[in-house]
């Protein structure tokens, strides 16, 4: 047997792929005629099987254009890759439009069906994109699986185009029998702010078919990355989702979050510098840690996004399952040496310490504060108030309740009423700035006892549901279903009739969730969580109760009467003391488990489609942006 020889085998490679392409990547000519272009001609018109045509790092004017359009025309019908990127080094607007016209039209003529466009670092602007639209909506372009358009300069009147482009696209491909299926888009730094994304995002809805979409320094605030993740939700192959540079916020924050359980393939998440704040981490950390989802997690780049010290801990818990995970990007956040100290221990423990990156530009090292830092923040208070006005709710929201979240053992948090049992001589001033360590000592003593005492109170099913209360569903003693059922139980097995027994344990075991879902609403993390699997056991429980005693029906016309979707016949009956919108969040986070049955999600589509009324008159519903994230969730859960 002969020696293998590896040299033998990249020479065959390399002869492989010249025959199957030209490139003249990287050789800056400046093809301006004909002639200038000779070289090019005639490697196109020699090449056997030209399935590749790179001009990457060369210039091209209107002439010579034409002339490698001829040489397309001719020996262009197999052609797969056009990648002509950086390709219009100075020259004018008027020019690219008309070059990029000569090209299209060739390759449509040659009858090639591209899967790869490449045109990114072409300042073509809207002008260009206007003399691409033709040529994308060509059948050449129904083939196309990559469109990369980086740096071009569109602006939202070149992102409407684009996607009036690929729309038209859509609809031609579908006609003629070859429906387009793109899996990668790349549109960053383009400056397509709100209007371009909005356009972008109902092509992503079309598509349906995205594996990859790239959408850095766009000038996008909260309200176009809402609109592109109800367009992104209906690509569950994502796996890699840029948004880098953009304005997410905290309330795209809870918009990506909502649409994050249904990317099963999620491998890359990129919202460094995204202004994320500390809420935002919060909500995207909550949703990246669901036991089981995103197993193929790599990299996640949450850097530069002003997260503080609370932010830390939940994050890395997020990344506990994540066995795939070699990059995390945490820079230049504020987590100060604390949370910098408790990040690496977690990720530690969780065996995930080596995908973390640097950690050299901490914010909270930056004692200074100068004039220039001072005018900075200013700048930036400015340019963002919706989303501190945001924060400043939060936190008048947490100074209304007087809750604080009290660390205890392996970091498990339980809600403590600050003002309650507290001596106000041991409770530090806040206007001292003095305060001495002997005297924050004793206030964390106190404080500790306090919850000492707390914790040792046993909150039953019924004192909890006499007076439901955040602190009394964290100190419910049950993690199971049995003592729930038990307790159903008791309350109507007074009844002989069997059937009415069954009726009456739904209706009850029904108002015992709603009571506990309500919860799923709260903006405390610990109690959110101990909502979110209370609900999901009970909910498990009854369906599982209801599949066995064929009583589906009655489970959905209580569920709908008690979600406030249905009228009760009995007036009596039916009565909402609980926070709807927490119980339209844990429906849209179960709704995906196995035993919630179909029959009870066609249900649920239905009456939420049905406008709220007033002796039949329509007026505004106060849980709108709740009830159209369910349907948004039921529906992607029906198309995956």
């Amino acid at each position: 047997m002969s020696a293998f020889n590896l040299n033998e085998l990249k020479d065959a490679l390399k002869d492989n792929a010249e025959k199957s392409g030209v490139s003249f990547a990287g050789r800056n000519l400046k093809l301006d005629t004909e002639e200038d272009a000779i070289e090019v001609i005639k490697a196109i018109e020699e090449c056997p099987q030209l399935e590749f045509f790179n001009l990457e790092g060369n210039t091209l004017g209107p002439n010579a254009a034409e002339a490698v359009a001829q040489a397309l025309q001719k020996n262009g019908s197999l052609l797969k890759r056009a990648l002509w990127k950086d390709m219009f080094t100075s020259r004018s607007k008027a020019e690219i439009p008309v070059a990029l016209e000569h090209l299209g039209t060739s390759l449509s003529t040659a009858g090639a069906q591209l899967t790869e466009l490449e045109l990114s670092d072409n300042a073509f602007g809207p002008i260009g994109i206007k003399g691409l639209a033709d040529f994308l909506t060509s059948k050449t372009c129904y083939s196309l699986r990559e469109l990369h358009l980086n740096n071009n300069g569109l602006g939202i009147f070149g992102g409407k185009i684009l996607a009036k482009a690929l729309l038209d696209c859509c609809q031609y491909s579908s006609r003629d029998g070859t429906q387009l299926a793109l899996k990668v888009i790349e549109v960053g730094r383009n400056r397509l702010e709100n209007e371009g994304a909005e356009a972008l995002a109902s092509v992503f809805k079309k598509l349906t078919t995205l594996e990859e979409v790239a959408m850095p320094q766009n000038g996008i605030s909260h309200k176009g990355i809402i609109a592109l993740t109800k367009g992104l939700s209906a690509n569950p192959g994502l796996r890699v989702l840029n948004l880098n540079d953009n304005t997410v916020g905290p309330q795209g924050a809870q918009a990506l979050a909502d649409i994050l359980p249904n990317f099963p393939a999620l491998e890359h998440l990129n919202l460094g510098d995204c202004l994320l704040k500390t809420k935002g981490s919060l909500i995207l950390a909550e949703a990246l840690g669901i036991e089981g989802n995103h197993p193929s997690l790599m990299e996640l780049n949450l850097s530069f996004n002003e997260i503080h010290t609370r932010g830390a801990v939940p994050i890395a818990r997020a990344m506990a399952d994540k066995n795939y995970l070699n990059n995390l990007l945490l820079d230049g956040n504020s987590f100060g040496t604390d949370g910098r100290a408790v990040l690496r221990e977690y990720l530690t423990n969780f065996e995930r310490i080596d995908s973390l990156g640097t950690l050299s530009e901490d914010e909270s090292d930056d004692e200074d504060e100068d004039e220039n830092e001072n005018e900075n923040e200013n700048e930036n208070e400015d340019e963002d108030e919706e989303i501190e006005e945001e924060e400043e709710d939060e936190e008048e929201y947490e100074d209304e309740h007087d809750h604080e979240l009290v660390d205890v053992d392996d970091n498990e948090f339980v809600v403590v009423d600050i003002d309650e049992d507290v001596d106000e001589d041991v409770v530090a001033d806040d206007d001292d700035d003095d305060v001495n360590e002997d005297h924050a000592n004793d206030n964390n003593s106190a404080m500790t006892n306090l919850l000492e005492d707390k914790i040792e109170k046993k909150v039953t099913i019924s004192d909890f549901l006499q007076s439901p209360t955040e602190q009394k569903l964290l100190l419910l003693q049950y993690n199971t279903a049995e003592p729930f059922v038990e307790y159903v139980k008791n309350l109507v097995k007074d009844d002989d009739d069997e059937k009415l027994l069954e009726f009456k344990f739904i209706e009850e075991f029904i108002r015992l969730i709603m009571n506990v879902s309500a919860f799923c609403g709260s903006r405390l993390l610990n109690v959110r969580l101990k909502a979110e699997l209370l609900t999901d056991i009970l909910y498990a429980e009854l369906f599982a109760y209801v599949v066995k005693h064929k009583q589906i029906t009655m489970l959905n016309n209580t569920l709908l009467v008690y979600l406030g979707l249905l009228k009760s016949e009995d007036k009596n009956d039916g009565k909402i003391d609980w926070n709807l919108e927490g119980c339209f969040k844990a429906l849209e986070k179960i709704n995906k488990k196995e035993y919630f049955l179909q029959q009870t999600k066609d249900t649920l589509k239905f009456f939420l489609e049905k406008p709220v009324t007033v002796n039949r008159a329509k007026v505004t519903d106060p849980f709108e942006d709740s009830k159209n994230a369910l349907k948004l969730a039921l529906n992607c859960i029906q198309t995956t």
